[in-house]
């Protein structure tokens, strides 16, 4: 992983969460590197309606798994997602709001900035 990785902004990559701690690397910011598989790169703010949507793709994120440390996300948490669910929630009409300093500009090898920013939550 590199030292310092940049968000969408082109600016140092800002905190996603803390609580629940968020992170491929579980360090609370969407940093990535090649272990990311799934390019955990979108900070989120979590909603039921995206919570339900995740669910029914297989990827149930609301219900904890103690033996991983995961106590299960709720409506306003902020976690790091896969750039390719996050644009596949878009689609379906179920994208969660995006902090776009805390979003990793790897990102945008999958996603358009246009559609971030669409849904961001961060900037004027």
């Amino acid at each position: 992983m590199e030292e310092k990785q940049e968000n969408v902004l082109g600016t140092e990559l800002e905190i996603c969460g803390i609580d629940p701690i968020t992170g491929f690397y579980r360090d609370g910011c969407c940093n990535t590197g090649k272990g990311d598989v799934g390019t955990h790169t979108v900070c989120v703010i979590v909603t039921d309606e995206f919570l339900e949507f995740s669910r029914g793709k297989g990827n149930d994120l609301s219900t904890p798994i103690p033996n991983y440390g995961f106590p299960g996300l709720k409506a306003g948490d902020s976690w790091c997602l896969c750039a390719l669910r996050w644009e596949e929630a878009r689609i379906a009409g179920f994208a969660p709001r995006v902090k776009l300093t805390a979003t990793n500009k790897k990102t945008l090898d999958l996603v358009k900035f246009d559609d971030l920013k669409e849904y961001q939550i961060d900037l004027n």
